[in-house]
């Protein structure tokens, strides 16, 4: 039996909502505590030095595009990631490639630490 075909377009479309979800240094440092378990967002707050504002709209942004979920507890709620093990995977092949590259998208000039200024 032939596989369906794939409509490239789509995943590229979808790879790339996935990657920008994941761009923000907020929602990164986010996702780093979450691999260590649930958290509530005044955790969340207390250990990144954040505003509750940034770390709600980082949250309900990685909520809506899947990669974190929350459940209730008591008046609050508990933040995890969707698929931990998959988002590790992810984080560490950036890692992997960062160090193949010397880390030379720093110095990108569409990408890089200067055209974030």
């Amino acid at each position: 039996m032939d596989a369906a075909p794939v409509d490239e377009a789509a995943a590229l479309s979808a790879a790339a909502c996935l990657f920008r979800s994941l761009g923000d240094p907020t929602r990164l440092s986010i996702i780093r505590h979450l691999l260590l378990g649930e958290h509530r967002v005044v955790d969340l707050t207390a250990h990144l030095g954040l505003a509750q504002s940034s770390v709600s709209a980082a949250l309900a942004c990685l909520r809506d595009c899947g990669v974190a979920t929350s459940r209730p507890r008591g008046r609050a709620s508990l933040w995890s990631l969707t698929a931990p093990e998959q988002v590790l995977e992810v984080l560490a092949a950036a890692e992997r490639l960062l160090a193949a590259t010397g880390d030379a998208v720093v110095l990108c000039p569409t990408y890089g630490a200067a055209a974030n200024r």
